[in-house]
């Protein structure tokens, strides 16, 4: 089951030349989803990072396409928290059309010094409402 699902509608911009959704730009719908959900949280980046010097990064995906998803069609990105830790959060995520599994990636997102870029602890406070939103 998601802990979060964020509706998304395809445009020109996201589609090649083939008329459907040009394989990377799953990737920037799995990155709004995030962003939406730690807003959804109370959780402001641009906020967290000005009061705490800190951002996340994504450290690792993949992802697997099953089906096209072409101009106009309204989708669902679902997202779940598979493992919380100290520095970094490990997510799976879902492109969906109605009942069908367009793509499925597992992004792992870590916690850095904005200044260093060296991994840094999830600040406490973010860290738990993560924990309690999974």
């Amino acid at each position: 089951m998601p802990n979060f699902v964020w509706p998304l509608r395809v445009y020109w911009e996201d589609t090649d030349a083939g008329g459907v959704v040009f394989y990377a730009n799953y990737l920037k719908f799995f990155e709004r989803a995030r962003t939406e959900w730690l807003r959804s949280l109370g959780v402001e980046q641009q906020s967290l990072a000005d009061s705490s010097g800190v951002v996340f990064i994504v450290r690792s995906t993949t992802v697997e396409y099953n089906a096209p998803a072409r101009l106009d069609d309204q989708l669902e990105i679902r997202t779940h928290i598979e493992r919380v830790g100290p520095a970094s959060v490990q997510f799976a995520q879902e492109a969906w059309r109605g009942e069908l599994m367009l793509a499925a990636g597992q992004i792992r997102v870590g916690c850095v010094d904005k200044s260093t870029f060296r991994p840094t602890p999830i600040p406490a406070p973010v860290l738990a409402t993560i924990k309690n939103a999974r």
